[in-house]
């Protein structure tokens, strides 16, 4: 083998190389486009999953809200406890004493 079958010999397989390569690159290339419909699908599936997280933080939000105005009505209740409890205590102290005047 001279010198002229070796360059082109050489030539050869790295142009049967390079080929090689860049058909496999356009076939991974093709293997791994996205098309449309799974764009559309991932269009969706976020929309979905934005709404979802909104719905989240709404019912967050009406909870503690609701916690809030439970909090509210037992502090209220409890007051109204306490105002019955030192009006029954007074009315058992005026009928004691109206008990005692009349006797």
């Amino acid at each position: 083998m001279n010198r002229e079958e070796f360059i082109i010999s050489a030539a050869i397989v790295l142009f049967f190389a390079f080929l090689l390569g860049w058909l496999s690159r356009w076939l991974l290339q093709r293997l791994n486009m996205v098309s449309e419909k799974d764009l559309n699908e991932l269009n969706k599936i976020s929309a979905a999953l934005h709404e979802a997280e909104q719905n989240n933080e709404q019912s967050r939000n009406r909870q503690l809200e609701l916690n809030k105005n439970i909090s509210q009505l037992e502090a209220e209740l409890a007051a109204a406890m306490d105002g019955l409890r030192s009006a029954r205590l007074e009315m058992e102290d005026l009928r004691s004493a109206a008990l005692d005047k009349k006797s």
